[in-house]
C-alpha cells in the first residue's frame, strides 16, 4: 500500500516450478507456477491471441496467498512448436484446442478450482472456459473485455478507419488488391501463410503498425507495444491473430453473452478503460448485464493498454479473492 492506501504490485518473483506439457498434435505448452505452492490457485490467461504470457503478471498476486499459474497458449511464447515457423499446422490451433489445453493443465497440476485472470483475447478465452467448466472456477477478473464477435473484429480492423483514415489506408494498402475484398483480416491471414519470408515479415509489420495506431493515444499505458515485439514473436502473434479472427474464434456470434447465465454464482470483476478504442466499453457493459454476479468498473483515463488507475483497480479486484 502507498500512503494514500492504493494497492501496489508485489515484488517480482521467479517460478518454483515449470515445464512443457504434452497436449497432443505434437504441441507442448509452456507452464510455470510461482508464489505459494499451497496457496489459492490462480490462472493467468494472456491476450493476443498469440501474445504469449506476460511474466510480470505474477506481481498482481500476493505470493503468500496465491499459487500463480502462467502458461503460453499454443504456438507462442515458450510453447512448442512456434507459429513463427511456417511449417507449423495452424489447423491444430483453435479455441477448442486451447480450452482442452487449459483443462489438461489444471489436471496436470492437480488443481480442483482456480481463479481466472486475463484481458483482451484472454477475456474471451476465460469466458469460453468458465461457461464450459463453471464448477472449476472460483472467480474471474477480466480486463479490456472482449468476446471476439464479428462486430468487434469488424470494428477493430474496418470501423476504426473513421478515426484513423490515413493509418487505415496504409493498413489496407498492405493487402494485395486481389484479396482486399475478402476482408482485411482474411487478406492478412493469407499473407501470413505465404511461402516467401519477406512477404510474411512485411505483413506482420503492417498489421502491428495498425494495432499501434489504434493505441497511440494511450500515453498512460504502453503505446507502440505491438511493433516492439521481437521478430519471431511478431510473426507468431500476427499469424495466430489473423487465424483466430478470420474464423471469429470458432464461436457462434454472441454465444458468450447468450451463455453468460452459466456463470451464475461465480463472482467477477470487469475492469475496462473508457478510452479503449480496440475493445469499446459496450461489450463489457453488455456482459455485466448478462452476468449479475459481475461488477463493472469503468476507468475513465485508461485505454486498451491500461493506466495507473486501471492497475490499481486490478490489484484491488484480485485482493478481494485473497480475502
Amino acid at each position: 500500500m502507498t500512503a494514500s492506501g492504493a494497492p501496489q504490485p508485489f515484488p517480482p518473483i521467479e517460478p518454483y516450478d515449470s515445464g512443457l506439457l504434452e497436449v497432443g498434435d505434437g504441441n507442448r505448452i509452456y507452464w510455470e507456477t510461482s508464489g505459494n505452492p499451497d496457496g489459492r490457485p490462480a490462472l493467468v490467461v494472456h491476450g493476443g491471441p498469440g501474445s504469449g504470457g506476460h511474466r510480470g503478471a505474477r506481481t498482481v498476486f500476493d505470493p503468500e496467498v496465491f499459487r500463480i499459474v502462467l502458461f503460453d497458449q499454443r504456438g507462442c511464447g515458450a510453447s512448442l512448436p512456434h507459429a513463427a515457423d511456417p511449417a507449423v499446422d495452424m489447423r491444430q490451433n483453435t479455441t477448442e484446442h486451447l480450452l482442452a489445453d487449459m483443462e489438461a493443465l489444471r489436471e496436470h497440476l492437480g488443481i480442483e478450482r482456480w481463479l481466472l485472470y486475463g484481458g483482451s483475447w484472454g477475456s474471451t478465452l476465460i469466458l469460453a472456459y468458465a461457461e464450459r467448466h463453471p464448477a472449476r472456477v472460483t472467480g474471474i477478473v477480466l480486463v479490456a473485455v472482449t468476446t471476439t464477435r464479428p462486430q468487434e473484429i469488424d470494428w477493430l480492423y474496418h470501423g476504426l478507419r473513421l478515426l484513423f483514415p490515413v493509418e487505415w489506408e496504409r493498413f489496407r494498402a498492405g493487402a494485395p488488391a486481389d484479396v482486399r475484398d475478402t476482408g482485411l483480416v482474411e487478406a492478412y491471414r493469407r499473407l501470413m501463410e505465404d511461402p516467401d519470408p519477406e512477404v510474411r515479415a512485411q505483413a506482420a509489420q503492417q498489421w502491428c503498425a495498425w494495432e499501434d495506431a489504434v493505441i497511440a493515444h494511450e500515453n498512460l499505458g504502453t503505446p507502440g507495444q505491438y511493433s516492439a515485439k521481437p521478430d519471431a514473436s511478431r510473426l507468431a502473434f500476427v499469424r495466430i491473430c489473423t487465424h483466430y479472427f478470420a474464423h471469429t474464434a470458432w464461436l457462434a456470434d454472441g454465444s458468450l453473452l447468450r451463455d453468460a447465465h452459466r456463470l451464475a454464482g461465480i463472482p467477477g470483476v470487469l475492469v475496462h478503460g473508457r478510452l479503449d478504442l480496440s475493445a469499446p466499453l459496450r461489450t463489457a457493459w453488455e456482459l455485466s448485464r448478462a452476468w449479475p454476479d459481475a461488477e463493472l468498473q469503468i476507468i475513465d483515463d485508461s485505454g486498451h493498454t491500461g493506466s495507473p488507475a486501471l492497475r490499481t483497480a486490478v490489484l484491488a479486484a484480485i485482493a478481494r479473492f485473497a480475502n
